[in-house]
């Protein structure tokens, strides 16, 4: 029981993020740092990385006052952004896996110049 009380933001597989996203009900936000961000990310993601986020930077415009699922390379880093911004207030969370688990499902992946991504 004391589990529960302590229970964090969600966890979404990479598929159940991708169809948020599409839908429009919620941002993907890629906490990763800008060498990883440039090799390879999600297509409509939006990029912040969790040591500026730590830092005190605000979301970017688009993910202001939306629901915000965060991605990193692993799922590590991007948990604990979805706890700092769901300490903040925003309804957050975060993908299960990372970007490693989503190039693994198939999911697109695109690098900084618009050509395929990889996972750095």
């Amino acid at each position: 029981m004391f589990s529960l009380l302590r229970r964090g933001p969600g966890r979404l597989t990479p598929q159940q993020a991708r169809q948020r996203t599409l839908e429009g009900t919620a941002v993907l936000l890629d906490v990763r740092e800008a060498p990883e961000w440039n090799a390879g990310h999600a297509p409509d993601a939006l990029h912040l990385p969790l040591s500026r986020l730590a830092a005190g930077a605000s979301l970017p415009a688009a993910a202001q006052g939306r629901p915000v699922v965060t991605i990193c390379r692993s799922g590590h880093r991007s948990q604990r952004a979805a706890k700092l911004l769901a300490g903040r207030g925003v309804q957050a969370s975060d993908v299960t896996g990372g970007m490693t688990a989503w190039a693994r499902a198939g999911l697109p992946v695109t690098a900084q110049d618009g050509s395929g991504g990889v996972i750095a």
